[in-house]
């Protein structure tokens, strides 16, 4: 399930919105991982503890 959220793209150097899966890293923060629509470099979200 794929939602939209808005994230900053290191290469364009813009913040874009991207379709994104929340997924848990090893530190237990939830972030939002997708690809960017322009340049398709991935592109995270740091969302919060889970």
């Amino acid at each position: 399930m794929a939602e939209t959220y808005n994230g900053y793209c290191v290469k364009c150097k813009e913040k874009r919105d991207f379709q994104g899966e929340v997924a848990v890293s090893k530190s237990g923060m939830r972030m939002a991982k997708g690809t960017c629509p322009v340049c398709g470099t991935t592109v995270n979200r740091i969302l919060g503890k889970a």
